[in-house]
Formats: structure tokens, sequence, C-alpha cells
């Protein structure tokens, strides 16, 4: 599928603190722990967990959540589909989009009980 400027929008208009629960959800239902979820996000992200809940109380935006964040430099290693797309063929100028995919697909990589070593993904 191919992202559109619509779809862009849309997910960064979305707060993290409204898919947060999902994904604590989805992890926790699969046996693995919100330690680890929060690992998995610092990783992303940078945020430890005290900026996270603070990004949550303010119900930061996907747009503001991942302007503030300093995306790991191996991110890009980060392929896939997931949701429909394939995360490698999202166009540069959809980068909250594709960024948002990213998390998305580590947040399934960790609920599908892959092993961390291989999730945080080393050059």
């Amino acid at each position: 599928m191919k992202v559109t400027a619509k779809k862009n929008e849309q997910v960064a208009k979305m707060t993290f603190a409204s898919v947060y629960p999902h994904y604590v959800t989805k992890v926790e239902k699969k046996g693995r722990t919100k330690q680890e979820l929060h690992q998995v996000i610092e990783w992303i992200t940078g945020y430890d967990e005290k900026n996270l809940q603070q990004l949550i109380d303010e119900k930061a935006t996907f747009e503001a959540f991942f302007q503030k964040a300093k995306i790991h430099p191996n991110a890009h290693l980060i392929k896939g589909v997931i949701c429909g797309y394939r995360i490698e063929d999202i166009e540069e100028e959809f980068e909250i989009y594709r960024q948002v995919r990213y998390l998305d697909k580590l947040v399934d990589e960790l609920a599908k009980g892959r092993k961390m070593e291989k999730i945080l993904r080393e050059a």
C-alpha cells in the first residue's frame, strides 16, 4: 500500500497516550513485560521512563513525540510489512508515518517472542 498525505496527517495527530495502552496489552498478553516494552521504546526514541510518562501525561501527538525523539541510528534496519505497509518503501516525505510504523514493528516483534538482541538491531 501507498502512504498518502492524509494518512500521514491522521497518524501524526493521534496521541501516543491513546496507543500506548494497546502496546502494553499486546506485549503482556504474549508473556512479555512492560519493562521490555519500555526498553524497546527507549532504543528507538531515546526516551527513558520519566520522559515517556511525561509525554503520555501531556497527551503528545505522534508528531510531537517523534520530533523530540532521538531516533536510533540503526532504525533504518527495521524492515518488513506492518499494517499492510512495507516499512522500507515508505517515502521520506512521510517520515512521521514511517517512524510510527518502526515502533509498531518493534512492538509486534516483541509480542511475537523475538529475542531482544534481534529487536534492538545492531549494524
